[in-house]
């Protein structure tokens, strides 16, 4: 889930921001949730995606910067069929002390959206990389992406300063990838069980604006068809503009990182540059698609599901080739 700011059209609110020493309690509680959770419920996709995917991720990747990145974190993987010599970069939102949303299946298993971006990115990356993408995954495990030092943890989970470090990192992944595009994987949360429905955002403020709302839209499109394809009936809540939306709860307030958040009103996976607050802005056209309410038990039984997991990667997976197959300019771009 990532964190807005101010509500985009048609929304339901989700989780805004707050003050940091609740953000504490409620990660808090979060990461404790997470650690009694059955295993059904938790990592038992990711873990399976990891030991059986075909195409080899968890022993063929190269870690882009093991010094900078946490094990397991920033890894490359080459394709299996062809060679396009273009890179996506794919990010599963969240991981290691950062669980993010919770939610509960119609059976009534907890689920947390750390766990379920996972295998939607491997499964994606084994779709791309047999369409002759390299593949950039900001994570091949449940492991926060940057290498954590002090600052970055409080306790038993992500300071404000940690939740900040974490998603830059990610970008400085996909610009050391030098990809093509970037795709954020995420699920959505809200304040009712009916809150419900697949978006994508992009950033319109980037010198490549009109790609990233081409690349969104496209995504977009591809995920709802592709699970609507199911029978499902997931409603479309759009694409929308990332300006209002911040990527680390927080209040004026609190000062610090928290201000400066609200101030940026962007995400930091997608947005500009900002001194001080965002070095390492992403140098490709991106986007990032929440397809899913964990908080709406149906939706999260389908996130939890391998149908539903296929179904969200063969969308992404569509929508990436059609804005790669057929675009003029790449961002970064790559010759590997």
């Amino acid at each position: 889930m990532v964190v807005q700011d101010g509500r985009a059209p048609g929304r339901a609110p989700r989780f805004w921001a707050r003050r940091l020493a609740v953000v504490a309690v409620l990660v808090g509680l979060a990461a404790l949730v997470y650690a009694v959770l059955p295993s059904s419920g938790r990592d038992r996709r990711a873990g399976t995606h990891a030991a059986s995917d075909p195409s080899g991720a968890s022993s063929k990747g190269v870690a882009l910067d093991p010094d900078a990145f946490s094990t397991g974190a920033c890894v490359a993987f080459a394709p299996t069929s062809g060679n396009r010599h273009l890179t996506v970069f794919l990010d599963a939102g969240h991981g290691g002390l950062d669980p993010g949303a919770l939610g509960t299946t119609e059976s009534g298993a907890g689920v947390t959206e750390a766990s379920l971006t996972l295998p939607v990115e491997l499964d994606t990356m084994a779709l791309l990389r047999a369409q002759g993408y390299r593949v950039v995954v900001s994570r091949t495990t449940n492991t926060n992406v940057v290498r954590l030092d002090a600052a970055d943890v409080s306790g038993t989970v992500l300071s404000l300063q940690g939740a900040h470090d974490d998603v830059t990192a990610r970008d400085q992944c996909a610009n050391d990838a030098r990809a093509s595009a970037l795709v954020g994987i995420y699920f959505d949360a809200g304040s009712s069980p009916v809150n419900a429905g697949s978006l994508a955002a992009y950033d319109a403020l980037r010198p490549f604006a009109a790609a990233n709302l081409r690349l969104a839209t496209l995504v977009e499109n591809d995920v709802l068809a592709s699970m609507n394809a199911q029978g499902w009936q997931i409603p479309d809540a759009g694409v929308v503009p990332d300006v209002g939306v911040g990527s680390i709860q927080g209040d004026p307030d609190d000062g610090g990182l928290a201000a400066e958040s609200v101030a940026y009103g962007h995400l930091l996976l997608l947005g500009p540059p900002e001194a001080g607050y965002q070095p390492t802005p992403s140098a490709m056209p991106g986007t990032i698609v929440e397809p899913l309410f964990l908080t709406d038990p149906f939706e999260a039984s389908v996130a939890d599901s391998t149908a539903g997991q296929e179904a969200i990667a063969t969308g992404i997976a569509q929508g990436v080739e059609q804005f790669l197959g057929s675009s003029t300019s790449h961002g970064a771009g790559s010759s590997a």
